[in-house]
């Protein structure tokens, strides 16, 4: 192995770990929020979580772009996951003191650690082999896997926690989500040398050749790989963070929904490797429309089954992989179509847009539950992904037709 490629297989080995505890930290708290929020203001409301948690996804992430640009990825990424262990914290105590505009705060600093994910998964790319790009942007992304998966079925010993501790109802999971967070800061601090930032500055970003076949590059493509991303995040944030809500009111327990929701996750990142090294075969742009199509499958079970445990955990997961397909092609594209000094600026900028619209559509989430209820909610999103098949045609070569 060259040192070039030891170096990389280090930083993407750093970057696996810190992931594995950002996400057990995420997925410990990820469906217990929505039920939190619900209890305290009402199911009009109870996308509060998700919505905040991402908004402060997208707040976040120009300025630790900017930061990782003066400073590196490693100080970028350390500060950010501990940001995220104050998020919890902060819940933790509005949830005693049963003060919605605190908990959003805290929603909102815990998605910070979603930003420092987001970062993590283009910091893979800093020096990675043009041939691998999309293959390890992808294992960063897959390394969420383990501890978001574990993270929704720890609801039982954060229970044990919480009653140990004399902490509100719902509460012990954060418990978790802290410790795991802090434990992640401490190991981009200590652990991630050379920093891949640094290491990268001054070398040329140069396509695999596949990854962008088919594909008009120049803005329109840039426009639409970013705009592929947020949509999809959009489509999956908002029907994933009204399932727990939908599935309480249908009677399921605690257990249930912490089990969807892990099978969720998994579909999230489980297959993110093989949608990476498919994006480096055959290119980002049919991966991409692969996610679409996976989507859009999900949100029609969703529509025609939305009473139907057993539909709903099949779609939630469907819905983990379209988004899974969607966000490792379309940010490996990314990192393919931007070069030189604005780079890391448009990466932070993706993440931001990507955030927004995942918090737009998690904001207008509770409010369409309410209106025209959880198979109403799935047909809107679907409305989106037909938006992106749409757009596919303005990014691919025009052939000439000959009569």
């Amino acid at each position: 192995m060259s040192t070039d490629a030891a170096t990389q297989s280090r930083i993407v080995r750093v970057l696996v770990a810190g992931q594995v505890l950002a996400g057990l930290g995420q997925g410990a708290t990820l469906a217990i929020g929505a039920v939190i929020a619900n209890e305290i203001a009402g199911e009009a409301f109870s996308g509060a979580a998700a919505t905040s948690s991402t908004l402060g996804a997208a707040i976040a992430a120009i300025p630790l772009a900017r930061l990782a640009q003066r400073f590196g990825r490693r100080p970028a990424l350390a500060l950010g996951a501990a940001t995220a262990a104050g998020g919890s914290i902060l819940t933790v105590v509005a949830t005693g003191l049963v003060f919605f505009p605190l908990l959003v705060v805290g929603f909102a600093m815990l998605g910070v650690g979603t930003a420092v994910g987001l970062q993590a998964r283009f910091a893979a790319t800093d020096v990675a082999a043009p041939a691998r790009r999309g293959r390890d942007l992808s294992l960063v992304v897959w390394s969420t896997t383990i501890g978001a998966v574990v993270g929704p079925n720890l609801f039982g010993p954060g229970v044990a926690i919480q009653d140990a501790l004399g902490l509100p109802e719902h509460t012990g999971s954060f418990v978790i989500a802290i410790a795991a967070q802090v434990t992640a800061a401490l190991l981009y601090l200590s652990a991630l040398r050379p920093d891949p930032l640094r290491l990268a500055r001054g070398r040329a970003v140069l396509p695999a050749p596949t990854a962008v076949a088919g594909i008009v590059r120049g803005r329109s493509a840039l426009v639409f790989a970013i705009g592929s991303i947020a949509i999809s995040h959009a489509v999956m944030v908002s029907v994933m963070s009204m399932t727990p809500v939908h599935l309480t009111h249908q009677g399921a327990s605690l257990t249930i929904i912490g089990f969807t929701i892990s099978l969720h996750v998994a579909g999230m990142f489980g297959l993110a490797p093989a949608f990476g090294w498919a994006s480096d075969r055959w290119g980002r742009l049919p991966v991409i429309l692969g996610g679409q199509a996976l989507l859009g499958t999900a949100v029609f079970v969703i529509g025609v089954g939305a009473q139907n445990t057993l539909f709903v955990t099949v779609a939630l997961v469907l819905l983990g992989l379209g988004w899974s397909a969607a966000t490792v092609a379309g940010s490996a594209l990314v990192s393919d179509l931007v070069t030189g000094a604005t780079r890391l600026r448009v990466q932070g900028r993706t993440d931001t847009i990507m955030s927004l619209a995942g918090a737009i559509g998690g904001g207008a989430a509770g409010p369409v539950l309410s209106i025209v209820g959880y198979s109403g909610l799935a047909w809107v999103a679907g409305v989106l992904v037909l938006a992106v098949l749409a757009a596919a045609s303005i990014i691919r070569p025009r052939v000439p037709r000959y009569l």
